[in-house]
């Protein structure tokens, strides 16, 4: 089975407000409308066969709507693998980690920049040892400023990744979007594993390799990042940039499979 790991598709009230904001914060132009009927028809276009649906609470107060949506999501698209929100600012952690966990969601994704916390905050950190490793984490890492000024960066990573060592954690866009010097440096030969999202179209050759052969070649996840990508066009750039034959290829693809098991 080959599986996206990095999408996001949002509720059709907020969608075309929310392409407007990654837009304005990447200096990307969106490939995608971030409208679930679009982003199933990229993925079935690109050879796949399932995608993880990704949203993040900028605030305590959206975590149950979000949440709400991402469970409408898992009862109602079986190509959709949706991953729940919380925010350290949330009251009810406990419950809302309960609620996910019965609805059958299988992983949190959190990104420090878009909600306003560092990752090394100790209430963030109370918050991942609250989940108990109940699910799979990812985790945005990385942006235009250096490490020690972000919210996130990889050397925060990897100190979680040691900290909590039975956790699956997904570091996405190589480690860290705009940070591969320093995922080269922190992350990659780590326990994490590392997604492509946002990362193939800016890297250069040298950084790219630097941490692709250092990594575990299992531990590689093939993310899109869509709508900021078109998965129809970053499958064909994972290939190319990679350097990787047909069988490599489909190998690397079926490495989520393998991580989200039959629950998938």
């Amino acid at each position: 089975m080959r599986i996206d790991v990095h999408t996001h598709a949002f509720h059709p009230k907020v969608a075309e407000k929310v392409v407007a904001q990654l837009q304005e914060h990447y200096g990307v132009v969106p490939s995608g409308t971030a409208m679930l009927d679009h982003l199933l028809s990229r993925i079935q276009a690109a050879g796949l066969d399932k995608a993880v649906v990704l949203n993040a609470a900028t605030a305590p107060a959206q975590v149950i709507p979000a949440n709400n949506w991402l469970i409408h999501l898992k009862q109602n698209y079986p190509p959709l693998i949706p991953f729940g929100t919380l925010h350290p600012g949330f009251d009810r952690i406990e419950a809302e980690l309960d609620r996910l966990e019965r609805s059958g969601i299988q992983g949190l994704k959190f990104h420090p920049e878009f909600q306003d916390f560092r990752m090394d905050d100790p209430a963030f950190i109370d918050l991942l040892a609250a989940t108990r490793n109940r699910f799979i984490v990812l985790f945005h890492v990385g942006d235009a400023l250096p490490p020690d000024e972000n919210p996130s960066c990889p050397f925060k990573m990897r100190r979680i990744v040691d900290r909590f060592p039975d956790m699956t954690v997904i570091a996405a866009h190589l480690g860290g979007y705009q940070h591969w010097k320093w995922s080269a440096e922190a992350l990659a030969g780590s326990s994490a594993y590392l997604d492509t999202s946002s990362s193939l179209a800016f890297v250069d050759d040298e950084t790219l390799h630097a941490i692709v052969d250092k990594h575990p070649r299992e531990r590689l996840l093939f993310g899109s990042d869509y709508p900021l990508f078109d998965p129809v066009e970053e499958v064909v750039r994972l290939q190319e940039r990679l350097h990787l034959t047909d069988e490599e290829f489909d190998d690397l693809l079926g490495n989520a499979s393998r991580l989200f098991g039959e629950d998938a």
